[in-house]
């Protein structure tokens, strides 16, 4: 009988689940998946060398000549000998090392093992793997390594010839989704909720050859994202080329595993800070434009500021927060013909002054921002406030009924409360994603609200895109929800600093005892 994909999402639980002993749940990702990966390679080359052998049973061939015939006519990656040459010489697969797991040292050879295959594949699965810390055993004792192996390989065997790669990569979603529902902002940091990425990508609408890129990856959501529609839709999600950056080398091996479980290979995903080291770039050094850019970049980060990159249109974005410069970089990558660029961020980019307003001024002159969305407070795994999506359009290519102007919608009240967090249903993307296309005003009877607004009337405004200026029903509920956070956390500052100066000068004056 089949196994179902609840039973071999369950299996690959009961294999995260051996690692309590040894690590916080936030740390599972950087083990399991690996070892997942390394199984679905191995069952894979496996059925496949079985294939070769029985097509190839009456050829009188070398060892060297087998290697070669299967490598050019079969198999699409290598699956390496490790410690050639010894006693210990032994095939890099999981079924090979699976068998010495009662043995010493089976961290190392598992290192082994992972590296040979890197190298053996470098221009597939060059540093895939990660840093591979857990295969010490100062971080993961050999007995746990060996239980999680031991369950993990209830798990049947992972190749196309037993399973579709639709159930491979929903497991490896369900892993992605559990980690962070349960190990807070850690994992949350690079998994954005999958209604979130579905209705970005929806609102975007990528079509065949086209170019999708991420500036910050995480683990790949978006990209994968992008070809599942375009293929829901009737379209080949195959032909697109996906591209990403990420600025965490074993995250950015997540997503490349990611990938390769979904069975997408036109893909690149690099590794560096896309703000000071963007690793997309045409021959002349100028960032690489794309048709398609997507992003859920990390909330107000702390950055070192550009002091010239041609990126920084209208200004530089505060050391206080990357916010801005995240869009500018997207904005940069847009392609001029047909680029578009959908972004999630706190409701602050939309008022802040400063740095920050010269930036929002800038944009909205030239015209490049199409919509604002503001979306339910706790949808993500890392944060609870209210975020929105802004949609940005190269320069000229807005629809003409889209031109000199802002497409505001509200959303925050669609969503359905789930055990951690909020979540929008199938419904709620639709409903919004309908209402973006129309462009039409609505008053809320549909549970949110919608409003092309003219740039002269954001401008009167003095270029505040706060969507309670513009959708006056979101005024009483949610309005200054993101003020009044930005208001906190500066009052919270100044009485610290405050406080620090008192006790300064207390201490000072040999008064001492003094507490917060």
């Amino acid at each position: 009988m089949a196994v179902t994909q609840q039973e071999i999402e369950n299996r690959l639980w009961d294999a995260a689940d051996e690692l309590r002993v040894a690590m916080p749940e936030a740390q599972y990702s950087s083990v399991v998946f690996p070892l997942m990966f390394w199984k679905y390679l191995s069952d894979t080359w496996e059925h496949t060398h079985q294939t070769f052998l029985k097509e190839n049973e009456d050829l009188d061939l070398s060892a060297e000549e087998a290697d070669e015939v299967e490598y050019s006519n079969y198999q699409t990656f290598k699956i390496p000998f490790i410690f050639p040459g010894t006693v210990a010489e032994s095939r890099a697969s999981w079924s090979s090392i699976l068998a010495t797991v009662a043995q010493h040292g089976l961290g190392q050879r598992v290192r082994a093992s992972l590296q040979a295959i890197e190298s053996a594949n470098p221009d597939k699965f060059s540093r895939i793997f990660g840093s591979m810390t857990w295969t010490s055993e100062a971080v993961l004792p050999g007995e746990v390594l060996a239980s999680v192996m031991r369950t993990m390989n209830r798990v049947p065997k992972m190749h196309e010839g037993n399973m579709s790669h639709d159930v491979l990569g929903g497991a490896y979603e369900y892993l992605l989704k559990r980690f962070s529902d349960g190990s807070g902002t850690r994992a949350g940091q690079f998994f954005t909720p999958r209604e979130v990425v579905e209705l970005i990508i929806e609102l975007l609408g990528p079509k065949n050859h086209e170019s999708v890129y991420d500036p910050t990856c995480g683990s790949g959501g978006m990209l994968i994202a992008a070809a599942s529609l375009l293929k829901s839709h009737g379209g080949r999600g195959y032909t697109l080329s996906l591209n990403g950056q990420e600025a965490v080398t074993d995250t950015a091996g997540v997503a490349r595993m990611n990938l390769f479980m979904h069975n997408l290979t036109e893909f690149k995903v690099e590794v560096g800070d896309t703000l000071r080291d963007p690793r997309f770039k045409k021959p002349d050094g100028s960032v690489k434009q794309f048709d398609v850019i997507v992003a859920n970049p990390p909330y107000s980060l702390k950055w070192r500021p550009w002091t010239n990159d041609p990126r920084a249109i209208g200004g530089v974005a505060p050391q206080s927060s990357a916010d801005w410069a995240f869009v500018q970089h997207m904005i940069a990558s847009m392609d001029p013909k047909k680029g578009r660029a959908g972004v999630v961020l706190p409701h602050g980019v939309l008022f802040r002054g400063g740095q920050e307003a010269a930036i929002r001024q800038r944009v909205l002159d030239t015209d490049l921002l199409e919509a604002v969305i503001g979306l339910p407070a706790n949808l993500f795994y890392s944060t609870t406030i209210p975020t929105c999506i802004l949609v940005f359009r190269a320069p000229g290519t807005k629809t003409p009924e889209r031109q000199g102007g802002v497409l505001f919608i509200d959303a925050s009240t669609r969503f359905t409360k789930a055990k951690n967090r909020n979540v929008l249903t199938d419904a709620n993307i639709t409903d919004i994603v309908t209402a973006y296309h129309s462009g039409s005003d609505s008053d809320g009877a549909a549970g949110f609200s919608a409003r092309f607004v003219p740039s002269a009337e954001i401008v009167a405004n003095g270029y505040d895109l706060n969507i309670g200026r513009y959708i006056k029903q979101t005024a009483a509920e949610q309005e200054d929800l993101g003020t009044l956070i930005d208001a906190y956390n500066i009052a919270r500052a100044e009485r610290q600093k405050t406080e620090q100066r008192m006790l300064a000068v207390l201490s000072a004056a040999g008064i001492e005892g003094f507490d917060e």
